[in-house]
């Protein structure tokens, strides 16, 4: 398969590291906009990242040239970002190179604020074979390589077994996990009477309460997978959103007549609820004579209620998708659904995601406002997802390839497309995490242009030093 990547035409491949080590991130949110060395944000450091000498130019990292998309700011044109102690610093046309320990030319890509998956599955640490366990996914190996640099876990713990989540991935991971809290105490360890149908472990009251021992942290209450005809999971969830002041998102789990999911969204959840996998078809999203949407979803959206994506393993079909979005039904926030099998079947991963929604007619634009500024919002943490002078600077850098691609359903049909994004480069609170053609770096045979001394400023990468044989001419 041939693509056209205009912005890899004017790379070399494969420079050599000249970076050094460490790596510092809180897994709090960041502070606001504006209050920088106040929220412990940023500040005057006498030694930098790694024992570095402290910088006493404006700017760590300049990334130039790049279209940037920041849909909270309004921002889409070609313009450069400024970072300096882990916030962005600046962004403005001709930011001057000379002002920064380190340039990137990121000329032909789109720079955007780090992706944010809302519905993901982590909770990769039980030896459970569950959700609470095996079938989740551990984040950093699955994040920074398609630009995520802020994950939610969708529920696969609950109230019991918050805190050992939270010690055993939450803590342990570079990437910034949050979560959804389960409505049922036991989380997702199995679908059934045994867990997940359980009534007698859902619990508004003790969910709020762990909610508001981790505020910022967890940042929703989950319901999912319930096959009962009873109101009590959503009852008990709102209950629990309403204490903790925290946003609900449900995935409905089996249809049944006696809660229609008209009455869901329009007499038990609140405006500013979530509800996921919207294109899924099974729970009457679709008009049947029309192919729109259904009225419960447009009630739904009428009264507030955000729309999610979750395509998972088994929750979107293009029967579903194209005419709904067609008819004006775009998704409020795009999401994965990531385990253990959607990551290697039609889900893949964000980007994938993304692509797909390329191939059905939103434009880069929307995608990414839907994987950062709105999925943000609607998980009340609005310091996150934008590129604001003083925000944590956490930054994806996509290459957009054309050519003949394809993306598949979960009934097994093919749709076809044309445009595939790809991260060249991801940051995690100003330091770079992943960096697929080495664009951050040297080339190999050419004059430094950067001080790896001062190399922890900008990445968390760690170079070895040169053996004897290795030196080029210009190190000799």
């Amino acid at each position: 398969m041939m693509f056209a990547n205009t912005s890899l035409l004017r790379r070399t491949l494969f420079g050599a590291m000249i970076l050094a080590t460490g790596f510092a991130q809180s897994q709090q949110p960041a502070a606001p906009a504006g209050q920088g060395a106040a929220a412990g944000q940023a500040g005057p450091r006498r030694v930098g990242p790694g024992g570095a000498a402290a910088n006493t130019l404006p700017y760590d990292l300049l990334l130039q040239k790049g279209h940037v998309i920041d849909a909270k700011n309004n921002i889409d044109r070609v313009t450069d970002v400024g970072i300096k102690d882990g916030v962005i610093a600046a962004v403005g046309d001709n930011l001057r190179p000379q002002d920064a320990l380190k340039t990137i030319d990121v000329s032909g890509d789109y720079v955007t604020p780090g992706l944010i998956d809302i519905h993901t599955h982590v909770y990769a640490s039980t030896g459970e074979k569950s959700l609470a366990g095996d079938e989740s996914v551990w984040p950093d190996g699955f994040t920074f390589r398609n630009g995520v640099t802020t994950v939610v876990d969708a529920g696969s713990s609950g109230w019991r077994n918050f805190e050992d989540f939270k010690a055993h991935v939450i803590d342990r991971s570079r990437t910034r996990v949050l979560a959804d809290l389960n409505i049922v105490g036991a989380g997702m360890r199995g679908r059934g009477p045994a867990f997940e149908d359980n009534i007698a472990d859902m619990s508004g009251e003790q969910t709020a309460w762990m909610a508001k021992r981790y505020p910022g942290v967890i940042v929703g209450i989950k319901s999912a997978h319930f096959t009962g005809p009873e109101w009590t999971p959503y009852i008990e969830a709102v209950k629990g959103g309403n204490l903790a002041n925290i946003p609900v998102m449900i995935d409905y789990g089996s249809n049944r007549i006696e809660r229609p999911l008209y009455d869901l969204l329009t007499k038990y959840l609140r405006p500013g609820d979530i509800y996921t996998h919207t294109y899924s078809g099974l729970r009457g999203e679709q008009n049947p004579a029309t192919l729109g949407p259904a009225a419960n979803i447009l009630a739904g959206r009428a009264r507030g209620i955000y729309f999610d994506v979750g395509t998972g393993n088994g929750s979107y079909r293009f029967t579903i998708m194209v005419p709904l979005i067609k008819a004006g039904f775009k998704p409020d926030s795009i999401s994965t659904d990531l385990h253990f099998e959607s990551m290697n079947q039609g889900t893949k991963d964000i980007l994938n995601v993304m692509d797909m929604f390329l191939a059905m007619g939103l434009t880069v634009q929307e995608v990414v406002a839907d994987t950062t500024a709105h999925p943000a919002h609607e998980i009340k943490q609005d310091q996150l997802g934008n590129l604001s002078v003083g925000s944590i600077a956490d930054v994806a850098v996509l290459s957009e390839e054309h050519g003949n691609v394809g993306f598949w359903d979960v009934s097994g049909v093919r749709l076809p497309g044309n445009t595939r994004l790809h991260c060249e480069l991801t940051l995690r609170a100003g330091r770079i995490v992943y960096d697929l053609n080495g664009i951050s770096m040297d080339v190999w045979d050419q004059p430094v242009t950067s001080d790896a001394r001062m190399a922890g400023h900008w990445t968390s990468f760690t170079p070895r030093p040169p053996l004897p044989d290795e030196l080029t001419p210009r190190q000799k």
